[in-house]
Parts: structure tokens; C-alpha cells; sequence
């Protein structure tokens, strides 16, 4: 796990870090010390700690004129035993509502287990968003994480359909992949 890093290639458009509205501004993160881990095995330390012991984020950019952000994520999504839904919310998702974001794309693709549960948060979020056309979009998950968000009905609040999986983001700048998913999402809603 020591070896997933959060992708990188965008840190000429953004870094949270340096972005006095994110709530992660002011972080420093080493290269060398692994300080986090996930079940006993270390992980990169440039992924950001969200106050869970299993799921760890990486707010990868965040464009306030087109009020989106791209969040990478890794680990296990576990609602039932660690409330991880509601430290992402309260702690992140809320601060860059609170700066005009409204627009949010999950990239999952190093989310290994999802553990359900209630929705308040979910619901809340998607109520947070819908007044000003938002919408939470998810990149790049495993089938069976997909599978465990369709039994509780999740995508009542996520915008998902096969295609997102298939989008191969890295290539894009992420303003280009803001397009693309807001493309296939507007398609979805209509």
C-alpha cells in the first residue's frame, strides 16, 4: 500500500495545501516519514488524513470559477464502524461547499471495501448541492464497491453509469475531465 501515491500530475494547476480556502491549507507531508496506515500497512504519505482510520483522500484540484473539485480517495469506506461519511462531510465536503463548490467528482479506483450504514449524510449532501445544480460523480470504482452502493440505493444520491468507469482521467487536465463527466452527467439527467 506504501507504494499507491495520490496522482501527482496536476500539482502545476493545484495544490491544496497552498489553497487558503481548502481544508487542508497549510498541511506539510513528508516524502521520506510514513506516518498513516491502514490495517497495519503503511501508506504514502502525501494521502490526506480525514480523521478515519481506514479512509484517506487527496483533494486533487479545486476550481472555484467552475465550482468543482476532484477528490482521489483510498482505503476502506467504512460508515458502519467508523462513520467515515460523516468526517468527510463535515470536514471536507462542507468547507468547499462553504467556498462555493457544488460539483464533485470520486475517483475510487484504490477504494477496496464500502461498509453501509445510514444515508442522512448522503442526503444532506446531495440536498447541499441540488439548489445550485450540483451533482457527486464517481470515477474508476470496483465493481463489487458499486454493487454494495446499489443495494442501499446510494446512486439515489451519486451520479453513476458505466461510462464514468470507463473514462481514462489521468490523460485530461482537470478541467478537461470536469468536462467530460459533466458531459455524461447532464446526458444521465436528461
Amino acid at each position: 500500500m506504501h507504494d499507491i501515491e495520490p496522482h501527482y500530475n496536476w500539482r502545476h494547476h493545484y495544490i491544496a495545501e497552498e489553497d487558503e480556502r481548502s481544508p487542508f491549507f497549510g498541511r506539510e507531508y513528508s516524502e521520506f516519514e510514513f506516518t498513516n496506515s491502514i490495517y497495519g500497512y503503511c501508506i504514502h504519505p502525501q494521502w490526506d488524513d480525514i480523521d478515519s482510520p481506514t479512509l484517506f483522500i487527496k483533494l486533487l484540484c479545486v476550481d472555484y470559477d467552475e465550482q468543482f473539485a476532484i477528490i482521489e480517495m483510498l482505503g476502506e469506506w467504512n460508515d458502519c464502524i467508523n462513520n467515515d461519511i460523516m468526517f468527510f462531510k463535515r470536514d471536507v465536503i462542507d468547507k468547499l461547499i462553504e467556498n462555493g463548490i457544488s460539483k464533485f467528482i470520486l475517483i475510487g479506483e484504490n477504494i477496496l471495501n464500502f461498509h453501509y450504514s445510514d444515508e442522512s449524510y448522503y442526503e444532506e449532501w446531495k440536498e447541499d448541492i441540488s439548489s445550485s445544480g450540483g451533482w457527486i460523480a464517481l470515477l474508476g470504482f470496483r465493481e463489487h464497491v458499486l454493487s454494495e452502493f446499489e443495494k442501499i440505493n446510494l446512486f439515489e444520491y451519486f451520479n453513476y453509469a458505466e461510462e464514468f468507469n470507463a473514462i481514462s482521467w489521468r490523460p485530461f487536465t482537470p478541467l478537461q475531465l470536469f468536462q467530460v463527466v459533466e458531459k455524461c452527467v447532464q446526458k444521465q439527467l436528461n
